[in-house]
């Protein structure tokens, strides 16, 4: 889902497929390590590049995390205007500096569009009108070519064609735009396909050298039975495998397992910290033991100084969380 404030509110060559241990179309070799890390948020006091997101950068990493995805945030004003353009939270020139700060670190990156649909979110992106979604795919295709050739400049290991578009995701349009991706971009190709049913359906998913999945379904209401059912969300993953994690997360709130995708915007809540450990803990130990050990948490802000014990977002940091990563991570 798209994201800036919340969820709905607003992810080398021969290094980079030696590290990956993929090649382009579908080959796969042994995996050297896992990709573990954040979906990192770029906030207007922590531009990527500057010594305040190195900072949180660093953080990250000596939580033992080794990669990060980068998001630069694509808008339209409404799920069925063609009208989508590049936004300004996140510039190119800012995205370059970005993905150089991170590899600086030793940082994987992936650049990980998402498109921003005021008082909604991607997945809600529809068109009845076929001459409005031509225009739509026309437009989004020019944007991602040129995310394309700027990640492949700077280096970047992975680049997501797209993240829960699975109104669109459909189009017969997307083996022409990966093919031209290609051209442009020699790492690991991949899409982030909504939790909800949209990896199932998705026609190019051959196409990718692996696919990534959101991971925000429902938990119950209580820590009744809660790593049980972790598990067997887990056990139905790895039937889909190979498959990373490209985004999981929970708020840091009172009854936040419920509708883990929910932001605080959508319902006040007492903070949580505990719960969302706890609810990482089980996701993170299920997934690895199924065999799907690469993740990429939702999320962490370029500001060193974001959460803390009284945040009720989904950011980790400053939160019980962040030794749930350590554990995980650095194992």
């Amino acid at each position: 889902m798209a994201k800036i404030a919340s969820r709905r509110g607003i992810l080398r060559m021969g290094a980079g497929l030696a590290g990956l241990g993929l090649l382009p179309g579908g080959g796969t070799r042994a995996v050297a390590a896992p990709w573990r890390g954040a979906n990192l948020i770029a906030t207007p006091e922590a531009p990527l590049g500057s010594p305040a997101c190195g900072q949180a950068l660093k953080n990250l990493r000596d939580l033992g995390g080794n990669a990060v995805a980068l998001i630069p945030f694509l808008w339209q004003p409404a799920p069925a205007s063609p009208e989508i353009v590049l936004g300004d939270a996140v510039s190119p020139e800012t995205l370059r500096a970005g993905i150089r700060q991170a590899r600086d670190l030793g940082l994987r990156v992936m650049v990980k569009p998402h498109v921003w649909v005021p008082q909604t979110w991607a997945g809600a992106i529809e068109f009845s009108n076929a001459v409005d979604q031509t225009r739509w795919i026309g437009r989004y295709r020019a944007i991602l070519l040129d995310l394309a050739h700027l990640a492949q400049d700077e280096g970047a290991e992975a680049l997501a064609l797209g993240t829960e578009l699975r109104g669109v995701s459909g189009d017969p349009a997307w083996p022409g735009i990966i093919r031209a991706v290609r051209e442009r971009f020699k790492g690991t190709v991949t899409y982030v396909a909504h939790w909800d049913g949209e990896l199932e359906k998705l026609p190019f998913r051959p196409l990718l050298d692996v696919a990534c999945s959101s991971l925000y379904p429902p938990l119950g209401d209580d820590d009744a039975g809660l790593a049980a059912r972790i598990d067997g969300l887990a056990a139905d993953l790895a039937r889909r495998k190979p498959l990373w994690i490209g985004e999981l997360g929970l708020r840091s709130a009172v009854g936040g397992q419920a509708k883990p995708w929910e932001s605080p915007e959508e319902r006040d809540a007492h903070p949580d910290g505990d719960l969302q450990a706890r609810v990482l803990d089980h996701w993170l130990a299920a997934l690895a033991r199924h065999g799907l050990p690469d993740v990429l948490v939702w999320r962490w802000f370029s500001d060193p100084a974001a959460g803390g014990h009284h945040d009720t977002d989904f950011t980790l940091q400053g939160k019980p969380a962040e030794a749930v990563l350590r554990r995980h991570f650095s194992g």
